[in-house]
């Protein structure tokens, strides 16, 4: 199964796909909703290549659903995001594989097959990420405590990088102006960025807004 918002790309993975002698592409969505709904209706499928930057239910959104309701479904991301954070977040929420879509035919292939056995797959630059991420502070998950970040967290992240105002933000989170000014200063620290700016850039960055 196939799930990304971009037609033309999606397209021509299904038809990449279909030309592998072990898959044939079951079905193709353009966002999570449409995931939902199609295993809702019975739907089947070994693996599901899904893009992280979606509308309406976005890659994390629906990894963690996968996760919760059809575990049996292996999880590979095909992305232009490869941030540390986003890493985090999809290691958590179950997924198997991770690949830029810069990457080769040969090696899609190759990562499918490992996905589809129930074995995990990541990208040779993916994989030093991931190094890297445990070798910053060998003595300590200080880091990576930093980049795992609440789902309140996040909807707030998503929202400071919007034009509402955090009273706007207070209100559609149905908090307190004085929480929202929690968040906003525990994300400073947390993501060591000094103003709302620098929040909605390090969401740009890591996939958790679309532009």
């Amino acid at each position: 199964m196939l799930a990304d918002d971009h037609i033309l790309l999606r397209d021509a993975l299904a038809t990449l796909i279909n030309s592998f002698e072990e898959f044939q592409v079951c079905k193709t969505v353009g966002n999570g909703i449409e995931v939902q709904r199609y295993f809702e209706n019975g739907g089947k499928a070994d693996v599901i290549l899904l893009d992280l930057n979606m509308p309406d239910m976005d890659g994390f959104e629906t990894a963690h659903w996968l996760k919760e309701c059809h575990p049996e479904v292996n999880v590979l991301i095909l992305t232009m995001y490869d941030s540390e954070i986003a890493l985090i977040r999809l290691l958590r929420n179950g997924v198997k594989g991770f690949l830029k879509k810069d990457t080769h035919p040969n090696e899609l292939q190759m990562a499918m097959k490992s996905v589809a056995e129930n074995r995990y797959y990541y990208s040779h630059d993916t994989t030093g990420k991931l190094a890297m991420l445990f070798q910053r502070n060998p003595d300590n998950n200080s880091f990576i405590e930093r980049a795992m970040l609440s789902d309140k967290e996040i909807e707030f992240l998503q929202l400071a990088s919007t034009e509402m105002t955090y009273k706007e933000i207070a209100s559609e989170m149905k908090i307190t102006p004085r929480t929202i000014d929690g968040y906003r200063d525990t994300l400073f620290e947390k993501l060591e960025v000094k103003s709302r700016v620098g929040l909605a850039i390090y969401a740009v960055r890591n996939g958790l807004v679309k532009i």
